[in-house]
């Protein structure tokens, strides 16, 4: 095991490396001159010097970056001088070397340009709301994929079967940016009188003189669209999984003996059936996770995604590259998760 975390981590650490490298090299080129969009196009010269001396800016671009690394990196190098002078970073020790200083500290994405503050807080904030619809979606997926997957795994051929695996294709096949858009208009505004349900709205609403408040009816349509795809996927998942457990010798051996349908389904076929759908769960969670872009978008859903996309639109560069670099920890963290879950979920796998 201890062998194993060892190469993934090493693995995820070289993939974070590289997600860092091409995030900052490719917004470097596409946005030469950041500090025009940190205080606008009219400001004077002045002004814009001052920015560039605070961000960095007014270094060459391979400095730029290994400032850049030094500040997202939990372990950075500084001179002692820079750090009487520096209150950027939340420093959990240091240990000194000549005039060098070598700092464990909290990773620092620096701060957003619209609103000076750290990036790390906007996008701690707006991740509360992502992680509950993606929650709350993969939840609604799991329980409604899986009992259909199974339903259509005992009626194989049926009307039932064939019916649940066109819906299942066409989940698939559509969109969520589609799928929000559908079910916004057709549960939020033409039956908004018997659903009472809204097009547009997040999690937490704001009222004048209650202050904030949940609005927990608004995660409905949000988190449906969501998960119209992860549930389809599970569905037909757990029928093929199904269908092969159902085949199998131990099977027909519970048949001979003379225990129950329900019996046989219940305590022999399900648990084996579900090994890689809970794995295909796992993984999917980590996607909704980064894929709830638009679906926040659309329903005006206070996520990370909407964070993200409010930003690229303001040119606020460290808040889009923060929350890229924050996904593609998460994706990694999962996958190891993922991998360490389905050997404890089957022991005929071993890690290696």
């Amino acid at each position: 095991m201890i062998s194993f975390l060892f190469k993934r981590i090493s693995t995820g650490i070289l993939i974070l490396f590289s997600v860092v490298t091409v995030v900052f090299f490719l917004f470097s080129f596409s946005f030469p001159n950041p500090e025009k969009m940190a205080v606008g196009q009219r400001t004077d010269i002045e002004t814009q010097e001052a920015i560039k001396k605070e961000f960095g800016l007014d270094k060459p671009l391979f400095t730029q970056y290994l400032l850049f690394l030094n500040d997202i990196s939990p372990v950075s190098f500084h001179s002692n001088s820079e750090i009487l002078l520096n209150e950027k970073y939340s420093i959990a020790g240091q240990v000194k070397i000549g005039s060098t200083s070598i700092l464990l500290k909290k990773p620092f994405l620096r701060r957003s340009f619209q609103s000076r503050e750290k990036a790390e807080v906007l996008i701690a904030q707006s991740f509360k709301g992502t992680f509950i619809l993606a929650l709350v979606s993969i939840i609604i997926a799991g329980i409604f994929g899986i009992l259909l997957g199974v339903i259509s795994g005992v009626k194989v051929n049926s009307f039932v079967d064939r019916l649940l695996v066109f819906l299942s294709t066409l989940g698939i096949s559509i969109p969520s940016f589609f799928s929000a858009i559908i079910l916004a208009w057709l549960f939020g505004y033409v039956f908004h009188s018997f659903t009472g349900l809204n097009m547009t709205g997040s999690w937490i609403d704001v009222d004048p003189f209650k202050g904030e408040y949940y609005q927990w009816k608004n995660l409905i349509l949000p988190a449906i669209a969501l998960g119209v795809r992860p549930l389809s996927i599970f569905m037909l998942l757990t029928r093929s999984s199904m269908l092969e457990t159902l085949n199998k010798d131990f099977i027909k051996t519970a048949l001979s003996k003379g225990l129950s349908s329900k019996s046989i389904l219940m305590r022999h076929a399900l648990p084996n059936a579900l090994n890689p759908v809970i794995t295909a769960v796992s993984g999917w969670f980590a996607s909704l996770l980064a894929g709830a872009f638009f679906v926040e978008y659309i329903f005006n859903w206070r996520g990370l995604g909407k964070l993200t996309i409010e930003a690229l639109e303001m040119n606020d560069l460290p808040v889009v590259m923060g929350s890229i670099l924050f996904i593609a920890l998460l994706f990694v963290l999962i996958n190891i998760l993922v991998d360490i879950l389905y050997v404890k979920l089957d022991p005929r796998v071993k890690l290696g």
